[in-house]
């Protein structure tokens, strides 16, 4: 019927599958999109403010609990609960506490922001944890800290939004890295550090060749350290970005506490008395500070 368009489950126009979210694109006309999209259990994700305060979202929760972080307290919501965003000053972090769907729609174009540029490049990173299986999952989780630390800082919601993308990808060089020297359970040589010490610049070339290029330089610094013994520039104190400071910390955290081919895991407060030992030398003092608060909220150490 003319002015009709009726569509089956499983024919939406095209879907992102993205470390802690799928997102399916439903229908789009006029600047509106209609989407539907999964958040996985414990991944937290946010609402940002648009940059044309006309624009309008509304979403509908069709099944699972999220929980929405506020400066009053924490709010649930559930099952048939929904909101509206129009106006929004600064970002609203939200965590899903089982897997949750909803309908999300938006009256300016949103999944085209996140389709074919990211999807490709996020892609690759996957491959890199696929490679490594003692890193499955490692973007994802230094990126949900990075978002923790950034909402602790208040920081505007552009910055927000580069810090999320270059955490996502902050790996992506480790694709030419070969998965024997990766997954190498002895004291790697001369040549494999090298080897490794490559990813961070390597990953920057990649993205600068895409429509992400404005996170290279993230990229290329989240191993720089402020007393200079990082890579690969050796770059000191104030020639680091914030972002990539960021990044230092939440990486190296993650990287003590999960496994790895050569050692077990440490604890979280072994891990964060790490970092405190070595704040203001090699990673921001400011920072791990933030990132302690982070983790004693979560109860994650005392």
């Amino acid at each position: 019927m003319k002015g009709l368009k009726i569509s089956k489950q499983g024919n939406q126009i095209d879907v992102v599958h993205q470390f802690s979210n799928e997102l399916s694109l439903l229908s789009r006309d006029n600047g509106v999109d209609i989407m539907l999209q999964t958040i996985y259990k414990d991944k937290m994700f946010y609402i940002y403010p648009s940059e044309n305060p006309d624009v309008l979202e509304f979403i509908y929760i069709l099944n699972g609990e999220i929980e929405c972080d506020q400066d009053e307290g924490k709010v649930t919501l559930t099952t048939r609960d929904y909101f509206t965003v129009k106006g929004l000053k600064e970002p609203v972090y939200f965590t899903a506490k089982t897997d949750v769907t909803y309908l999300w729609v938006i009256t300016e174009p949103t999944f085209q922001q996140v389709s074919e540029g990211f999807r490709k490049l996020t892609d690759i990173t996957k491959k890199v944890e696929a490679k490594d299986r003692y890193t499955f999952n490692h973007s994802e989780r230094v990126a949900t800290y990075s978002v923790k630390i950034a909402k602790y800082f208040k920081l505007p919601v552009n910055m927000v939004q580069k810090l999320f993308e270059a955490t996502i990808l902050h790996d992506i060089g480790k694709i030419k890295v070969p998965v024997e020297v990766l997954n190498k359970p002895d004291k790697l040589t001369e040549i494999e550090c090298d080897l490794i010490k490559k990813h961070p610049g390597d990953g920057a070339e990649m993205v600068r060749e895409t429509g992400y290029c404005y996170l290279g330089e993230i990229i290329e610094q989240h191993h720089e350290r402020l007393d200079g013994s990082g890579y690969p520039y050796g770059l000191k104190g104030d020639e680091i970005t914030f972002e990539a400071k960021i990044i230092a910390v939440c990486d190296t955290f993650d990287a003590m506490t999960e496994d790895r081919a050569y050692r077990k895991a440490y604890s979280a407060q072994f891990a964060m008395d790490e970092l405190k030992s070595l704040a203001g030398i090699r990673y921001d003092e400011e920072i791990v500070r933030a990132f302690e608060k982070v983790l004693k909220d979560e109860g994650k150490i005392e």
